[in-house]
């Protein structure tokens, strides 16, 4: 990693949104609309389904960031992998943003085929747009907010598409999203939103990222403690968002998403860790 370890630092200045830098995919994917710890301690986890249906897709929560996202043709990707908690697997993708070092990894397996960093080189933006066997994956570059200034295309929004279904991973989100942003996203069936309120973008900002996205489920993460979660869930409550998400809380970190299974009313699904 070419960054040193002070730079991946945050405070809390505002950050400037101009000079984003978009990358769409240039597919024209089903998506489209009209319009931290000081000392590594790696942590096995929960490893999935192992086996998906056809036309599901499996999603397991890891811990922190981290999701194991399963395809009925077997293929694995982990969102955030890093090196302090990981599933008890190899995955083919694995996607990483390197706003905290709880985010990326400096010692991927080796047995992993396709490494998406989240952040370019030299300030660009990274541009990813990867289809393995029925997994397509694409990403949307955001910006990090450093000690007094931004730091451009330093994370990114990680969009997952199979079974007919998209899954958007916002990674450490530190502002609002543009017009720009949300076009290049589509329409987001599983948005998987950092909810920590502090090392991320604030818990009222977030609230308004998950209303402009309107995904018809809606994953809580990076929250560390149950706590910080219900300080989420009461502003949500609180504000009475648009769309009127119902909670729910499964019982298993492990939920199989399918077109037809997606909830009439919008949801937001607490899965079990943090």
């Amino acid at each position: 990693m070419h960054m040193s370890r002070s730079s991946l630092r945050f405070a809390y200045a505002a950050l400037t949104a101009a000079a984003v830098v978009l990358v769409a995919s240039p597919s024209g994917a089903a998506c489209l609309r009209n319009v931290a710890l000081d000392q590594p301690r790696l942590i096995p986890a929960a490893a999935g389904f192992g086996t998906v249906p056809p036309g599901q897709v499996g999603v397991t929560y890891i811990g922190h960031a981290s999701f194991l996202i399963e395809t009925a043709a077997g293929v694995k990707a982990v969102t955030d992998y890093n090196d302090y908690v990981r599933a008890d697997i190899v995955p083919d993708i694995v996607t990483m943003n390197n706003a905290h070092s709880t985010h990326y990894s400096i010692a991927v397996q080796p047995d992993v085929r396709h490494v998406l960093q989240g952040w370019g080189g030299d300030g660009g933006p990274a541009e990813h747009d990867l289809s393995y066997r029925d997994l397509q994956v694409r990403n949307i570059p955001t910006n990090v907010r450093n000690y007094d200034s931004t730091r451009y295309n330093g994370n990114s929004i990680f969009v997952f598409e199979t079974a007919e279904l998209c899954i958007a991973h916002l990674g450490h989100l530190h502002h609002r999203l543009t017009k720009d942003h949300l076009a290049a996203l589509g329409q987001i069936d599983v948005l998987m939103v950092p909810v920590d309120g502090s090392y991320t973008l604030n818990i009222e900002g977030m609230i308004e990222v998950i209303e402009q996205i309107r995904a018809p489920v809606v994953i809580p993460m990076h929250f560390f403690s149950r706590p910080g979660l219900d300080r989420f869930l009461a502003a949500l409550k609180d504000k009475g968002t648009a769309m009127n998400y119902t909670i729910e809380y499964s019982p298993t970190a492990g939920v199989l998403f399918s077109r037809a299974s997606l909830p009439q009313r919008p949801q937001l699904l607490v899965l079990p860790g943090h």
